[in-house]
């Protein structure tokens, strides 16, 4: 049942990208649809049939999509334009209520995930769909309006929309090369263990610099954890599930400080149209670094 559920959301993902490659092939205005639509398509075809083709070949495709944005070859073009007049009278309209989507959508993805069996994927694909449902009745939008607004949105994102799901699988990579344990050697043969704060101050330091590095705290999280938490914080009396919470929280201050970390401070750049490409982490770093002292003091209070 979950993998069913899955796998059709997974298609509908395909459908949508497929849709921007359609719109992007559409575009005369730009000068690389060929090779934009030719990216959407790639996505499509890895997101709704992913399961079914070898991974050789998803990994060739994964490379062609890569080649694509080396050589430029994914542009924006013109997108649908937006009615400001009718957004502004829209916006008056709805009000306060222009949040509720967001509400439902975590509240819907988080009562799946808890009080049923499908888990939190299918959790947040029901309740994003849920949302749109609630969204469309309260801005009373068509289907073709949803079409139009839907791809506009999927390519202002372009090729950083597939930067969190390649940096998602370097957690798993870097673990089978063994970055871990050589990073835990390294550390080890300049830091000696047994310094409480300072076995937290290297994990939590160590838990942003390479979440800034790879874009991803999850990723981060398996290669610290086994380098540094584990050896300087857990195997000295940390308490595991304080440590591996705080951890991670130390991991999201790298989030905020990095372009890597396309999903959080790249895709909105691109969504709100910023001048600044670093606008984002610009406001964020001081919050960030903050923060980071933050959960220093908190594990080492909590976790001993």
């Amino acid at each position: 049942m979950v993998d069913t559920l899955l796998l059709a959301l997974y298609a509908l993902i395909g459908a949508i990208m497929a849709i921007a490659g359609i719109e992007s092939l559409r575009d005369r205005t730009n000068p690389a649809r060929y090779g934009t639509g030719l990216f959407w398509g790639l996505l499509a075809v890895i997101f709704a049939f992913g399961t079914l083709i070898p991974y050789t070949i998803v990994g060739g495709m994964i490379v062609l999509i890569g080649l694509l944005a080396a050589f430029k070859q994914i542009r924006l073009g013109t997108l649908p334009s937006l009615d400001l007049k009718r957004a502004a009278a829209e916006a008056q309209r709805i009000g306060g209520w222009v949040f509720a989507p967001s509400i439902v959508l975590a509240a819907v993805s988080i009562a799946i995930a808890q009080f049923t069996t499908l888990g939190g994927q299918v959790g947040i694909g029901i309740g994003a769909l849920v949302s749109l449902i609630m969204a469309m009745i309260l801005a009373k939008a068509p289907v073709s309006e949803v079409y139009t607004d839907t791809q506009r949105m999927v390519r202002s994102v372009g090729a950083a929309g597939i930067l969190p799901q390649l940096l998602a699988t370097l957690g798993a990579v870097f673990t089978a090369a063994g970055v871990g344990e050589l990073t835990a050697k390294l550390i080890a043969g300049v830091f000696p263990a047994g310094n409480h704060l300072l076995g937290v101050a290297l994990y939590c330091i160590a838990m942003a610099l390479f979440t800034a590095i790879m874009g991803n705290a999850f990723a981060a999280f398996a290669v610290i954890t086994a380098a540094v938490g584990i050896p300087f914080v857990v195997a000295q009396g940390g308490n595991p599930a304080v440590v591996a919470a705080i951890g991670m929280t130390a991991g999201y201050c790298g989030t905020l400080l990095t372009p890597m970390a396309a999903n959080f401070n790249s895709l909105p750049v691109a969504l709100q149209e910023m001048e600044d490409p670093m606008g984002v982490i610009k406001q964020q770093a001081p919050v960030a670094l903050l923060m980071l002292v933050v959960q220093i003091g908190l594990m080492y209070v909590l976790a001993f």
